[in-house]
């Protein structure tokens, strides 16, 4: 049998491509094994760790596929439900948690801390981008006389 790398499903030895993932490799087990990943009957026992958070469900959504992009297992899930959480039950968490396999925290991490400070920056630009056009605006509409 083989064995999809992207979605892990399984083929006859004769298939060539994953119907679902067009492009991608089909390996024999041994070679899911060699890539750490389960066969579609073995139970993924893989324990997943926290390797950073999100504010909103946008950003938690780009750090996955940014993580995915560098083939690290991720998923995301919500922590609580917005602001009212923390007045209710106190839990002062961000919204998304970004998980993935113990063996890849390292590096996902090393991603996230790239990515957020790239995101940061990007962050800063804009806001100082608006705060000029805004002078300007408030220079061009200023009555006659007043500078």
């Amino acid at each position: 049998m083989k064995y999809c790398i992207e979605c892990g499903s399984e083929y006859q030895d004769s298939a060539t491509e994953c119907s679902d993932c067009p492009g991608s490799q089909l390996v024999d087990a041994d070679g899911m094994r060699q890539r750490g990943l389960p066969l579609p009957h073995e139970r993924d026992t893989r324990e997943f760790i926290r390797v950073g958070t999100a504010e909103d469900p946008l950003t938690a959504e780009q750090f996955v596929r940014m993580l995915e992009a560098e083939n690290i297992p991720v998923f995301s899930r919500p922590r609580r439900a917005g602001t009212v959480d923390v007045l209710t039950t106190g839990n002062p968490m961000p919204w998304w948690e970004i998980l993935v396999p113990e063996e890849h925290t390292q590096r996902a991490a090393e991603l996230l801390a790239r990515e957020k400070a790239r995101l940061e920056a990007t962050s800063d630009e804009a806001s100082r981008a608006a705060e000029e056009e805004e002078l300007e605006t408030e220079a061009a509409s200023a009555p006659p006389g007043v500078s």
